[in-house]
């Protein structure tokens, strides 16, 4: 199996084969990869064997160059090589959605036997009366970025406008030597050339300057403007889930000079990032501004990926030229404490890098409070990031990732702490030591010099006031077990307590270090053991009339049940699906009631055995399927409507008289991520006797 790095890009004509039908597409895609089409959509077996392989479609994540992780990449060759090889992979993807959406939708050539006519009759009535409710959520584009927003909107509703604007977003403040700092036009010398204004907590000036070398609080993020000002940050909540943005302004040297860029007033900004999260159920997903862009403009709010809905054309073609289609940056690996926010001294929080914390003079002159609130945190809680294409870039990573516990007890009582970022960089810097590894692999004295290189010029934008040995002592900004509390005694802690734990956070410990995998599973619907709570009820059947002017079959045979889809506590929530297996036998003379073996297996329920005739109608197995059934009303391509209470769900069949019918109804959830779909542990059986003595 060839990585998209290791050969270049071609033009190609691509030409899908499907039903007698030519579909081209000239795109600019890597070689290997599309040779891999040919087998990819019937056969990811080669995947197993290759942790960096996208379990849904068999296309190869290329490898990130080796160096510290960080919010913008170098600009470097290795690295445009690199975006080169994820646009490939994700035309890759887009390539292999786009077969298989086809074949979904293709009508099967049946030879007219008696069994395979009726198969086709039963499923081109079921198609008609259902067809329209019948769909799997976020399958109306295969646009990278398009999909990927119908993916969280499924999972976590509706996603707002992104408004960094006065007044939505709060300006992340800029400290020097205990003071605040702003660009401004100095009006004491002629001309009133803009120049960086000090104000003390009283507000009073104390002085200006003409350049900024250091700062109290550098940014931790990695190739962004360490000692960058008015930066934004925006946050709105709805019920459990919360979206953050950042609107990040930066310099490709990072630095800061007195140009009106830096104002307060001028809107134009570098970076746009989002992250959206559910409380409840720790659900994560990540979204983030186009990197071929030069700019960003908070005057005006942004579309969010996937537009406001299906039925936002316009939206939806904005945002898929917004946003970055490659996912190049990897955030999972800084927002990786099982909460969406990277809280350091640099967002400027009350409780972060403040004597006294939030009651403390210059908290409450400076800080921004506790506007990105307190999390709880807990290495076993549910943590896990949605978007197959992201999860597709990054799913080696996913699946190593762990939390780790301190050996001494000193900074995970209060901490998730991880593998990633959170551990090799946040508490290096917090702490105020080099990672460290006892006996390294060559693999750990890489990371481990890279690291140490990347804090040391993260120190080198500290200043002296900021530390401990100057009169600010807020570096280190983290104390064995007083978390926050910079004041406490003895505020730094021991050489071998921190060698216990970088081990562990460099993977290099043993059992003390408590791993747990980071990210956890999707949960199937379900009461079982890491089942998500919900189940049908109301299950039951009933025979209705054929409707005037059909014909086909004798009468109709509904389904019917009910179901909230309420994990996560989202009202608008569309991750679960139904399917149905049915089989009909002669009535028995005795009317005794059937055997669980006379039911359709639970494997027929699933797609795996799915064979399509029409849509989302067809066999499996010995038995019929109806795939993807929503509730009733709920229209493809449509949003669905705010629910607290179960919704109705209704599968009308075709039934001919004096046939036993008997159904096995299999709730599914559809994960947007490497484990595709879950079924529900529990399956529900109903049958139905047709006789053509009753009307």
């Amino acid at each position: 199996m060839r990585s998209v790095a290791s050969a270049s890009l071609v033009l190609l004509v691509v030409t899908l084969l499907l039903s007698g039908a030519a579909l081209s597409a000239w795109v600019v895609v890597d070689a290997g990869q599309v040779r891999r089409l040919r087998t990819v959509v019937a056969d990811t077996s080669e995947c197993m064997d290759n942790d960096r392989c996208d379990r849904l479609t068999g296309c190869v994540a290329p490898v990130r160059p080796p160096g510290p992780l960080a919010e913008a990449l170098p600009d470097d060759a290795a690295h445009r090589r690199y975006v080169d090889d994820l646009k490939a992979f994700q035309r890759c993807r887009h390539l292999a959605q786009l077969r298989v959406n086809i074949d979904q939708t293709e009508i099967k050539v049946v030879s007219v036997t008696a069994p395979a006519a009726e198969a086709m009759s039963f499923a081109e009535i079921a198609n008609r009366w259902n067809g329209d409710f019948l769909w799997e959520p976020a399958s109306a584009s295969t646009d990278t970025i398009t999909r990927f927003g119908d993916e969280a909107r499924s999972v976590l509703g509706p996603i707002p406008d992104i408004d960094c604007s006065e007044g939505e977003a709060k300006v992340i403040p800029l400290e020097i030597d205990g003071d605040i700092v702003d660009l401004k036009p100095n009006p004491s010398i002629v001309g009133s050339p803009l120049q960086f204004e000090h104000r003390d907590t009283a507000g009073n000036v104390v002085r200006w300057s003409t350049e900024i070398a250091s700062c109290d609080k550098p940014s931790l993020a990695g190739n962004v403007t360490y000692c960058g000002m008015n930066s934004r940050v925006s946050r709105k909540a709805t019920g459990s889930v919360e979206w953050v943005s950042l609107c990040r302004k930066s310099s490709p040297h990072l630095e800061i000079d007195p140009e009106p860029y830096w104002q307060k007033e001028n809107p134009t900004f570098a970076r746009l990032g989002i992250i959206g999260f559910n409380r409840q159920s720790g659900e994560i997903v990540f979204f983030d501004g186009g990197k071929d862009r030069h700019d960003f403009n908070w005057t005006q709010t942004f579309t969010p990926p996937g537009g406001r809905s299906y039925a936002d054309v316009n939206g939806r073609a904005a945002a898929a030229r917004l946003y970055d289609p490659t996912f190049q940056i990897q955030c999972s690996a800084c927002h990786d404490n099982k909460s969406p926010y990277v809280i350091d001294p640099h967002i400027g929080q009350a409780r972060i890098g403040y004597h006294g914390g939030a009651k403390g003079e210059r908290a409450a002159a400076f800080s921004l409070g506790d506007y990105i609130p307190k999390t709880t945190h807990d290495e076993r809680l549910p943590f896990r990031v949605i978007g197959s294409a992201y999860t597709a870039t990054y799913a080696a990573d996913l699946a190593r990732a762990k939390t780790v516990l301190d050996p001494s007890g000193n900074c995970t009582e209060c901490h998730t702490l991880t593998t990633q970022v959170t551990g090799q960089r946040l508490a290096a810097d917090a702490a105020g030591r080099d990672p460290v590894v006892t006996n390294p692999s060559w693999a750990q004295v890489v990371g481990v010099r890279a690291e140490r290189q990347k804090l040391s010029e993260i120190n080198a934008h500290r200043t002296e006031w900021a530390r401990r040995s100057g009169p600010g002592k807020i570096h280190p900004w983290m104390v064995p077990r007083d978390g926050g509390n910079i004041a406490a005694p003895g505020g730094e802690i021991g050489e071998d307590d921190w060698r216990q734990l970088s081990n562990c956070i460099w993977e290099a410990g043993g059992g003390e270090c408590g791993y747990r995998p980071l990210f956890t599973a999707c949960p199937a619907p379900g009461r079982q053991s890491g089942g998500d709570g919900s189940q049908p009820t109301d299950i039951s059947s009933e025979v209705l009339p054929m409707p005037a002017q059909e014909a086909g079959a004798d009468r109709v045979l509904r389904l019917n049940w009910r179901y909230l889809n309420d994990y996560g506590r989202v009202p608008q929530r569309d991750d679960v699906r139904f399917n149905i297996a049915i089989k009909s036998t002669p009535i028995p003379p005795s009317g005794k009631a059937p055997l669980a073996s006379d039911y359709p297996t639970a494997m027929e329920a699933r797609d795996d055995k799915f064979d399509p005739v029409v849509g989302s109608v067809g066999t499996s197995g010995a038995a019929m399927f109806v795939g993807n059934m929503s509730y009733f009303g709920h229209k493809q391509f449509t949003d669905p409507t705010p629910a607290a209470t179960p919704r109705e769900f209704r599968a009308d069949l075709p039934a001919m008289c004096n046939r036993r019918y008997l159904a096995r109804i299999l709730p599914k959830r559809f994960c947007f991520d490497q484990s595709d779909i879950k079924y529900a542990d529990e399956s529900y059986l109903l049958y139905a006797d047709i006789r053509c003595d009753q009307p």
